[in-house]
């Protein structure tokens, strides 16, 4: 028999929507859920009768809201912009003081700051959460990043630490999902409350800019086995998944592994070697290069890594392109394979570790605009389970940070710090080789351009100011007085006295 009350609601059934509510529901909590249209709900409590904490299905907004314990937690799973603001509307003349609303879609986090202040006014409680994992993570343990006013995730914190990913306390090691209806018990879960307001979302934000480097530099490892050692698809699966086995380890490099394996079920050809290199995106990877943008900090390799999305979809302008524009000719690689491969994962890594210095950066300074107080190495933990950029990678983090809370910069944490110093020379002659047979690799090169930028002590922007004031008077520093004072020549005629601005 069910209960009278449900333990908490979820809004929107698509396929995000019902594997959230299952495993709710196999966590043993009583979930009631509607959608718009009311024969998937219908549908959905059919063909799922016996979960342990049981599914409720309603027909209108107001028996869903009147189902459910107060204070009411209502899950929203719909698309995010319009359509969660219509859905909010619905939901607030129906709601009571203290009633908490969870925002589990992709949302802009400035839109989760603008939504948590206006329904404060109303006496609601709002919380933004990251939810990362796609749908095998929805439905048996994803990562949860919540953010918004800490007292309602309190009352949240129970359901949500149950159902996110969880991890050996000792290793940091995922510990695989269960089947439905038997849920993981013991380790720590992936869920951590974030920040206020829209810290939850902006942390989300930031890890799918990051997934975005993740997969581009990926692509362009397989590019080069592909283009300069000419590998087969399935050549290159098997030394995917022997990195795999290595400080590589993640579910990214672990299903590229299987990608590269896969035949064609219709022409029985390499999977990979059928599908139109055309790829998509939903835009958090844009919103976390923008907001790099806007706030200062440098972080390229994310930026490239959707300008190369941008650059695939242009798919007839290439093979036009590709009928003129002629790049270096062909030639064979006469060097040691077995070391080139190795130089190859050794140039992923490194670029890996630029690329989430970067996304660690932006958080630190997001952190500073906003107020907000965040743990980056509880954040790199709870993306140690059921995310998609999920690695053991993610462990070296959290010690990096437990070690020492204020670090800048990943790269200066000794271990990193010790990897690029090791692995440095095969990243450069990857990206040398790369650009001697015309293969392009934005994330690689731009990763180690940060990297050689970052370490030095002057770069050529003395220049680019100097050019700054002679077209448009807007001054600069000198390195003989304190930072802090700045200067003008009256150009063009130099031989005039400096004077202080």
């Amino acid at each position: 028999m069910p209960k009278e009350y449900s333990d908490i609601g979820l809004i929107g059934l698509a396929v995000m929507g019902q594997n959230l509510a299952l495993n709710i529901a196999d966590h043993g909590f009583q979930i009631s859920v509607y959608n718009r249209t009311t024969e998937k709900t219908d549908k959905f409590i059919a063909e799922n009768p016996n979960t342990p904490g049981g599914l409720v299905g309603t027909k209108t907004l107001e028996e869903f809201v009147k189902s459910l314990a107060k204070p009411r937690k209502m899950v929203i799973l719909v698309q995010a912009g319009r359509a969660t603001d219509a859905v909010i509307d619905g939901l607030v003349p129906l709601l009571e003081q203290d009633d908490i609303i969870i925002d589990g879609g992709n949302a802009l986090w400035t839109d989760t700051i603008r939504r948590e202040k206006a329904l404060k006014e109303k006496g609601l409680r709002f919380i933004g959460s990251g939810v990362s994992g796609g749908e095998e993570g929805a439905r048996f343990g994803p990562a949860l990043m919540p953010g918004g006013d800490k007292a309602a995730y309190k009352e949240l914190e129970k359901i949500w630490n149950a159902v996110a990913a969880k991890v050996d306390r000792k290793t940091g090691k995922p510990i695989p999902g269960a089947a439905p209806g038997k849920p993981v018990k013991g380790g720590v879960p992936c869920a951590t409350y974030i920040g206020e307001n829209g810290a939850g979302h902006y942390v989300k934000m930031v890890h799918n800019g990051i997934e975005y480097g993740d997969m581009q530099m990926i692509c362009e490892a397989y590019a080069i086995l592909k283009g300069v050692l000419g590998l087969k698809a399935a050549e290159m699966g098997a030394i995917f998944s022997e990195w795999n086995r290595g400080a590589l380890d993640s579910f990214l490099i672990e299903i590229t592994a299987d990608i590269l394996k896969q035949k064609d079920p219709v022409t029985k050809k390499p999977f990979v070697d059928i599908v139109l290199d055309t790829a998509g995106q939903k835009g958090t990877g844009k919103w976390t290069s923008v907001n790099a943008l806007d706030m200062g900090v440098p972080a390229p390799t994310i930026a490239e890594s959707v300008f190369a999305r941008c650059l695939s979809a242009v798919k007839e302008e290439r093979v036009a392109a590709s009928k003129i524009l002629k790049g270096p000719k062909a030639k064979s690689y006469t060097g040691s394979k077995k070391a080139l491969i190795e130089a190859i994962h050794d140039a992923l890594y490194c670029s890996k570790i630029c690329s989430y210095a970067q996304g660690f950066q932006l958080m630190r300074e997001a952190q500073k605009e906003y107020g907000w107080k965040l743990d980056f190495g509880r954040i790199a933990q709870i993306w140690r389970g059921g995310c998609i950029i999920r690695a053991a990678f993610l462990q070296k983090i959290t010690e990096a940070y437990k070690k020492n809370p204020r670090l800048a910069n990943l790269l200066l944490d000794p271990y990193f710090n010790k990897t690029i110093q090791t692995a440095q020379a095969n990243w450069r002659k990857v990206v040398s080789l790369a650009v001697e047979h015309g293969i392009s690799v934005p994330t690689f090169s731009s990763a180690l351009s940060y990297y050689d930028g970052y370490r030095s002590a002057r770069l050529p922007a003395n220049l680019l100011q100097g050019q700054r004031d002679y077209f448009g008077a807007h001054t600069y520093e000198r390195v003989d007085v304190k930072r802090g004072k700045f200067f003008h020549i009256d150009w063009p005629d130099a031989k005039r006295p400096q004077y202080e601005a």
